[in-house]
């Protein structure tokens, strides 16, 4: 938003004043104050408007030291108005008073402040700025590697299940009746006769009976 120049303001007034009331007075007093040392003082329109001024010459400074508060647009109406005010003082013989001189220096100082304080802040953003490292010419930059990517060790083998081995059958056991049959029947076989009485079963060769 382009702020609007203050420092018009008397110098409007007084422009009114000249081309509209042109039987008033800068000098003439206005109001008359009794000190403490018993001096009367007089205040007149003149001093009234350096006053009002002033006191708008500083609330522009404290506008224009806000950061972002003044816009280019701005400098340039307080360079136009100080301009105007210049302008009006050399060429008409109404304006050639040290009252309007004094406030065309007040629109001439606000112009300059505003310049210097937009200087200012571009200075003190340009030093909180980083400034990059400079790289000496002697020394190679360094080249940053890229990091291997650590090494994954694989896992452990899993053990395979031993196979499991199945055990044969057993023989097949003879049942009891076929072993007592089996018995029975070795001991009903009957025994094979020899002809020789000395070679029968049982019986023992006598020791006078020569070998054959």
């Amino acid at each position: 938003m382009v702020g609007f120049p203050l420092l018009l303001v008397p110098l409007a007034v007084y422009n009114i004043i000249a081309f509209l009331m042109p039987g008033v007075s800068f000098t003439d007093p206005l109001i008359r104050l009794t000190l403490l040392s018993g001096e009367q003082w007089q205040i007149t329109l003149s001093d009234m408007l350096l006053a009002a001024g002033v006191l708008l010459l500083l609330l522009e400074v404290i506008k224009g030291a806000r950061p972002g508060a003044k816009y280019l647009t701005d400098h340039l109406l307080s360079l136009i108005v100080f301009g105007a005010a210049a302008a009006e003082f050399v060429l008409w013989p109404k304006f050639g008073n040290s009252t309007y001189c004094l406030l065309t220096l007040l629109a001439l100082v606000d112009f300059i402040s505003g310049i210097a304080l937009r200087t200012r802040r571009r200075a003190v953003v340009a030093a909180a700025a980083p400034a990059p490292a400079p790289v000496s010419k002697s020394q190679p930059a360094a080249v940053e590697t890229p990091r291997a990517a650590p090494a994954v060790e694989p896992a452990p083998p899993r053990p395979e299940p031993a196979p499991v081995v199945t055990p044969a059958p057993a023989a097949p056991v003879p049942p009891a009746t076929s072993v007592a049959e089996s018995v029975l029947l070795d001991q009903a076989a009957p025994k094979p006769t020899v002809n020789s009485p000395d070679l029968q079963p049982g019986s023992q060769p006598s020791p006078d009976t020569p070998q054959r």
